[in-house]
């Protein structure tokens, strides 16, 4: 063999669609603390103006309604580790979905067959999103709202038409 003759690796498929969905969760943790010290607080103030009236029992539900709302809103931010990863090259699609436990569920579907089907109310907009594929649906996206999902479907679909065209590779660029 000669030098010259050598192979190029070959290349990776180039992605055509990459995106991962995870909850939205508005209050983040310094607006937690911020949260609880004032909802701490006034239970407290509350509890201990019911104690001076001679009503003592009160203040421990007003800690015990404390301690509710804190294990509440700590299990809403395990849930918030969840993931969904969908990505597409022009031979395969992707979807692994991790729930907030660790739980791993991979499904891999040829891009050529997929089909977008979307479920919805007319002043609402999209409520689910499938894959559909060989007469099986995947539902997917159900962490977005209706605004996200109209969004996030758009650039699904666009990417499923370019797997389905083929990819036009500019050996000139």
């Amino acid at each position: 063999m000669t030098a010259g003759n050598d192979f190029d690796p070959p290349l990776d498929p180039p992605t055509l669609f990459s995106a991962r969905v995870t909850p939205h969760r508005s209050l983040n943790r310094t607006g937690f603390t911020v949260l609880m010290a004032f909802i701490g607080a006034v239970s407290f103030v509350a509890g201990i103006a019911f104690w001076l009236m001679g009503a003592w029992p009160v203040l421990g539900f007003f800690g015990l309604d404390v301690l509710v709302i804190y294990w509440a809103f700590r299990v809403n931010f395990r849930s918030a580790s969840a993931t969904e990863d969908i990505m597409m090259t022009p031979s395969e699609l992707r979807v692994r979905r991790v729930s907030h436990r660790g739980d791993v569920m991979e499904w891999t579907l040829n891009p050529l067959w997929v089909q977008l089907e979307k479920t919805g109310d007319p002043e609402f907009g999209i409520e689910r999103l499938y894959l559909v594929s060989r007469g099986r649906r995947l539902s997917i996206g159900h962490f977005l709202g209706p605004e996200e999902k109209e969004s996030f479907s758009r650039a699904l679909l666009a990417a499923l038409q370019t797997a389905k065209r083929g990819i036009t590779y500019n050996p000139v660029a």
